[in-house]
């Protein structure tokens, strides 16, 4: 399908769209390997889906914000492209499944002519900046994160620091104290503090810090960094991280890659020490502002109040009971914020249009995906709560006990996902009709929150869940049925704290139903008046509750139906594709060696436009993919950038002497005295002894172009002696 640019777009997403065209058709041609071609496709938001053929598109919407019409060019492109779903996202995305990949450069396009990126939203890559969707409007926030987390998503997107890391890096900022965007499961989240400046005096905005949180197979909770940092210090800190996650960080054993696992590795401390070290070389010394503000959205306008609205209105059925658990006064008095409730976090795009005109006509223009997958409108008057409730609920989205335990978060499971065992979206639907017939006034408990996942990796959050499952299978003699993992315990303490859930039992799929019936009336039963819910399984215990839903693992009881999975037909079997979440590396040191190619062309293009951090940084990759080329040849592990630059140095360092700085008459004053030795390590991490200036800039640069003509020269010597053909070096440029 043929591309077509609005002046909208700008040169970065041109490109960045015909790149990915031409590597489509290089691709399908088979000039490039398929995991080549995966890692690359996934850090432009295309992900392999469990069907073959068709393509997930993951939609980047930092901390989870959409105009009216980004909510209806999103709803058009679904229904051109895709199968006119919306499908909302733990994380603040919005996804479209079955799309064509050679439809995925006109998808963009016709995206980013409305200002929405695709750019990092999967793969090994800083993803969505997620936020609370109450920041700017919650009544217990100390002030407004919106510019922050605006901020963070500007300043990493497409920064050479996070284009190529070991594994994916997760961003949140919550609004208060009570951490709604679930900052302590992340790799770095940030929680607003306002304390007044030492000795009195004004009040100083900053932020606490925890970093190293994540979930998937092995959770692990953050740690705290700094209790309070100032704002204008939050995104150097969080460059400073990335940095030392993508030096020392994993790269080769995918399950220890993500940065929870180094920071437990190398401590606090230790890792502290390391982020202290790159901050000299870092590219901004403050955070930038993000240019949004709620408070413009304010107008003059006859205040009517909530109770006047129920004088007449009275709150009862439908009305009282969605005016309850889905309205809240803003800390802006007067104005009110509505929550959408949406199962499964799907929505058709007739319906997304019909939205946007609510908005439109009722509400700010700016619409935030929340975290459990629902859709938070801002700035409502009181007196139109009444249509505005009768129009939503005209659409389906009026249904009361939003982010209540009624409302459950899930992952699309086996609809779409390689990695998914069992469906996700049929036990969500099941346990769902169960609660509303049975326990209908759970939708108006907000202590207990129930989240599901189709396998252990956890994007639908189960381990930060009071009540959670994951997707597994049991083995019943030659049979094999689908299974629930049940995890308790998750989310907050009792005292505001974040807490990972503990995996209780396996019991089969269909047994979903009657294992939550079983927890809801034990919990009805036996907890003492007002006792939160992880508060009673901490005083119970684990094997309290092991005993309690042991009889629900009976499998003598099996009846045919357990074999088959909800929403399915067929007998279950476990179908586990590759996984799409973040790439795998390329170790044939051909293609390695192109992506160093690559790297020295974006060098020296950030050189001519004088962005001289961004040139430091390509080049230092430059120096590490080269470095691992070479070693590839003599199968010595590259797990590290810091392990490669150390063994080259071993290795090849007698063969690489950098020029000496001091001897360049136009590079002035260079530092490189610290690194693994005096020679070639010592040159590749000066990058951060010095500032990103441009004298620096252009001798590092330099000297990543002459290490690179040095690399293909060995390289060639190696395939004359072993007997191949030489390989081609093409005129450094960008790649077309």
């Amino acid at each position: 399908m043929s591309i077509h640019f609005s002046p909208n777009v700008s040169e970065a997403a041109r490109r960045d769209i015909l790149d990915l065209d031409n590597k489509i058709k290089g691709f399908q041609s088979g000039e490039a390997s398929e995991e080549a071609f995966r890692k690359f496709r996934l850090a432009r938001g295309v992900y392999g889906q469990r069907q073959a053929g068709v393509q997930m598109i993951r939609i980047k919407l930092p901390y989870g914000r959409v105009t009216a019409d980004q909510l209806v060019r999103i709803a058009d492109c679904s229904d051109k492209y895709a199968t006119g779903n919306l499908h909302a996202t733990t994380r603040q995305d919005i996804q479209l499944h079955f799309v064509k990949l050679a439809d995925s450069p006109a998808l963009w396009s016709e995206l980013e002519d409305a200002g929405i990126t695709l750019r990092e939203a999967c793969g090994n890559t800083v993803r969505n900046v997620t936020a609370s969707a109450r920041a700017g409007i919650d009544p217990e926030e100390p002030f407004d994160v919106t510019p922050h987390a605006h901020a963070i998503f500007e300043y990493f997107l497409r920064n050479p620091i996070c284009q190529d890391m070991g594994r994916k890096f997760k961003i949140a900022v919550s609004s208060s104290e009570k951490d709604s965007a679930y900052g302590f499961m992340h790799d770095v989240g940030l929680i607003p503090q306002a304390p007044p400046a030492p000795g009195g005096g004004a009040i100083r905005r900053g932020f606490r810090v925890m970093i190293g949180g994540g979930l998937g197979a092995q959770p692990h909770l953050a740690q705290v960094a700094h209790e309070f940092l100032e704002e204008d210090k939050v995104i150097p800190f969080i460059e400073a991280v990335i940095r030392v996650f993508d030096r020392y960080g994993e790269r080769v054993r995918r399950h220890k890659a993500r940065m929870k696992f180094l920071l437990a590795d190398l401590g606090m401390e230790k890792f502290l020490e390391l982020v202290e070290e790159e901050k000299l070389a870092v590219k901004s010394p403050q955070t930038p502002d993000g240019g949004f503000n709620a408070e413009n959205y304010i107008a003059d306008f006859q205040k009517i109040t909530i109770d006047d609205i129920k004088q007449k209105y009275p709150p009862a059925g439908g009305w009282g009971a969605w005016l309850a658990t889905n309205v809240f006064e803003q800390k802006q008095k007067g104005w009110y914020a509505v929550q959408l409730r949406v199962l499964l976090g799907d929505m058709h795009s007739s319906t997304a249009r019909q939205l946007a005109d609510i908005v439109r006509q009722y509400a700010a223009d700016d619409i935030r995906v929340t975290v459990n997958q629902g859709y938070l409108l801002r700035f409502i008057k009181a007196e139109d709560l009444p249509v505005v409730y009768e129009k939503l609920n005209a659409l389906g989205l009026a249904e009361p006990g939003f982010d209540t335990t009624a409302d459950i978060t899930t992952c699309p499971g086996t609809d779409t996902c390689n990695l998914a065992i069992s469906s996700s979206y049929g036990i969500t639907r099941a346990l769902e009709v169960m609660m509303k017939e049975e326990f209908p006034e759970l939708i108006y408990n907000n202590d207990i929150k129930i989240k599901i996942s189709g396998c252990m990796n956890g994007c639908g959050q189960h381990s930060a869940a009071n009540i959670g499952f994951h997707g597994s299978s049991l083995k019943n003699g030659k049979l094999v049925l689908p299974a629930l993992q049940v995890i308790l315990g998750g989310g907050f303490s009792g005292n505001g704290a974040g807490t990972i859930g503990d995996k209780i039992l396996k019991v089969p799929a269909k047994r979903g139903p009657a294992t939550l019936r079983t927890l809801l009336q034990d919990y009805e039963t036996n907890a003492f008046e007002g006792e939160y819910y992880n508060d009673y399984f901490r005083r119970r215990g684990d094997k309290y509750f092991y005993s309690l839903l042991k009889p629900l693992t009976d499998l003598s009881t099996l009846e045919n139906s357990d074999y088959i999975d909800w929403d399915h037909d067929e007998p279950f079997q476990t179908e586990v594709g590759v996984g799409e979440c973040a790439s795998v590396l390329i170790d044939l040191v051909a293609t390695t060696l192109i992506e160093a190619q690559d790297k020295q062309a974006w060098a020296r293009e950030a050189l001519e436009k004088e962005i001289w951090a961004d040139a430091i940084y390509h080049a230092y990759n430059v120096f590490v993919t080269g470095a691992k080329a070479l070693l590839t040849t003599k199968d010595i592990p590259t797990n590290t950038q810091y392990g490669i630059v150390r063994d080259f140095d071993e290795h090849f360092g007698q063969l690489f002497i950098p020029t000496p700085s001091n001897e360049n008459a136009s590079v002035g004053t260079v530092s490189r005295a610290v690194g693994p030795s005096q020679g070639w390590g010592a040159l590749v991490f000066s990058i951060n002894k010095n500032e990103p200036t441009e004298t620096f800039a252009r001798y590092f640069v330099g000297e990543a172009e002459a290490f690179l003509g040095k690399v293909h020269q060995l390289r060639q010597s190696q395939l004359a002696e072993e007997g191949e053909p030489a390989l081609e070096l093409v005129e450094y440029g960008m790649d077309s």
